[in-house]
C-alpha cells in the first residue's frame, strides 16, 4: 500500500521499470499508460498482443453442494447446466432488477472460480456471505491476474504453455508452469482473441516478463483498456450499468438462459425477477445504444443527449464515450428512449455549451474476433 493509502498489485515495480504513469483506479494505483502511449498501446493489441495488469480485480471460490444451482439464487443466468472447463458471464441484480456487478463464473469442477469488478469485490464478498450461507465464500488474496489480448496472444501464450492453443472461447483450464498452477480462461475484455491468467503471487513478475519476452507482446495501461472494450461495445461497470440499470436496458439480454426466463425450467428465482422479466416482455423505457458523434471530438461520460439542435428536450446522457482508434472516429455509449433507440435516430450532444450531432448506431463499433 502506498503512503496515499492506494493498493499497489505484485507487479507494480515492473509498472515502474517499465516507465508506466501511474494513477488511482478503484482503490489501487495503476498504470494508465507506458511510454508508447494509448494510441499505439490500443493499435498494438488489435494487431500484436497487449499485457495488462488486471490484479485489481477480485478472485473468489465458491465451494459446496450444488454451489452452481445455489448461485443462481442471485443471478438471472443458468449456471446448473455450466460444464466443467467452461465459464459464463453473469449479473448480480438487486430488487429493483439494477446491476450490482458484473462478473465472470467458470466451473472448475468441485468449485466456482469468479471474477469480479475491483471496486465491487467487498461489496460482492458481503452480498455472497449473506445470500449463500449454506457455501464456503473464499477471496483469492495470493495470486495476481494477467490478461493477455490480441491476435498474437495465442502464439505467445502457447511458446510458454502449449496446450492453450486448443482452448476456445470461456473455456478455462489449469496447465503448470514452472510446477506452479495457472488458472487460465480464454476470454477478456478487449473484444480481441485472449486470455486471462491467474499466477500466484511469487511467481507472476517472471511469468510477466517472459510473456513481455515473447515476440510482439507489450505491456498495456488503463487508457487503451478503456478504449479497447468501449469499441467492442462492453460496459463498464459504475459508468454504462449500475443499480439503477437492468440488464434489459443495457441489452445485455443474451445473459439471461432460456430456462431462466419466463416460463423456463427454473424461470425467475432471482433479485429483481418480476422487473427484469417484465421487461424482457413489454421491452424497456429505455435502452443503451451505441453513439457516433459527427467530427473529431470526443464526446465523454456525462455529456448530455438532446432531441434538437435547439431548444427541445434533454433524452439522455452518454455513459462512455472517447475516440476509437480502431475505427480512426470518436465513439460513444450512453442511454436513449426506446423510441429514439433505433439506429440512423438523431440526437445532439452538448460540448462546452454547444451542441453537435450524434447519430444513433448499432454495437459493437468493430466485430470481436474472439476464437470459437
Amino acid at each position: 500500500m502506498t503512503e496515499t493509502g492506494l493498493n499497489l498489485t505484485p507487479l507494480h515495480a515492473l509498472h515502474l521499470e517499465l516507465g508506466a504513469r501511474m494513477v488511482p483506479f478503484a482503490g489501487y494505483e495503476m498504470p494508465v499508460q507506458y511510454p508508447m502511449g494509448v494510441m499505439k498501446e490500443h493499435l498494438h493489441t488489435r494487431t500484436r498482443a497487449g499485457l495488462f495488469d488486471v490484479s485489481h480485480m477480485g478472485q473468489v471460490i465458491l465451494r459446496g453442494p450444488d454451489a452452481a444451482l445455489a448461485l443462481e439464487r442471485l443471478v438471472p443466468v443458468a449456471l446448473a447446466e455450466l460444464l466443467e472447463g467452461r465459464q459464463r458471464y453473469a449479473l448480480f441484480t438487486n430488487q429493483d432488477g439494477g446491476i450490482l456487478d458484473d462478473l465472470m463464473v467458470a466451473n472448475r469442477g468441485d468449485h466456482l472460480l469468479l471474477v469480479v469488478n475491483a471496486a465491487c469485490k467487498q461489496a460482492d464478498l458481503a452480498h455472497m456471505q449473506a445470500g449463500l450461507p449454506e457455501l464456503q465464500v473464499q477471496p483469492v488474496t495470493d495470486r495476481a491476474l494477467l490478461a493477455l489480448q490480441g491476435p498474437g496472444a495465442e502464439v505467445a501464450l502457447a511458446a510458454l504453455i502449449p496446450g492453450v492453443a486448443a482452448m476456445r472461447f470461456m473455456d478455462v483450464a489449469t496447465p503448470e508452469w514452472r510446477g506452479q498452477e495457472l488458472w487460465v480462461s480464454r476470454s477478456g475484455y478487449t473484444g480481441e482473441d485472449g486470455f486471462e491468467i491467474s499466477v500466484p503471487e511469487a511467481q507472476v513478475m517472471d511469468f510477466a516478463r517472459a510473456l513481455l519476452a515473447q515476440e510482439g507482446v507489450a505491456p498495456i495501461g488503463l487508457g487503451a483498456r478503456d478504449s479497447l472494450r468501449l469499441e467492442a461495445g462492453l460496459c463498464l461497470y459504475g459508468h454504462d450499468i449500475d443499480t439503477a440499470t437492468t440488464p434489459v436496458e443495457a441489452g445485455l439480454t443474451w445473459a439471461i438462459q432460456k430456462a431462466r426466463r419466463t416460463g423456463g425450467a427454473r424461470e425467475g428465482g432471482f433479485p429483481g425477477e418480476a422487473v427484469i422479466l417484465r421487461q424482457m416482455a413489454e421491452g424497456p423505457a429505455r435502452r443503451r445504444v451505441g453513439l457516433r458523434p459527427e467530427g473529431r471530438a470526443p464526446m465523454r461520460g456525462g455529456t448530455v443527449l438532446w432531441d434538437a439542435p435547439e431548444g427541445g428536450t434533454h433524452v439522455g446522457t452518454v455513459t462512455s464515450g472517447g475516440y476509437g482508434p480502431s475505427v480512426e472516429s470518436p465513439v460513444a455509449m450512453g442511454y436513449l428512449p426506446a423510441e429514439k433507440a433505433s439506429p440512423g435516430t438523431p440526437v445532439w450532444g452538448e460540448l462546452r455549451g454547444r451542441r453537435l450531432p450524434v447519430t444513433v448506431c448499432e454495437l459493437p463499433f468493430r466485430p470481436s474476433t474472439y476464437k470459437r
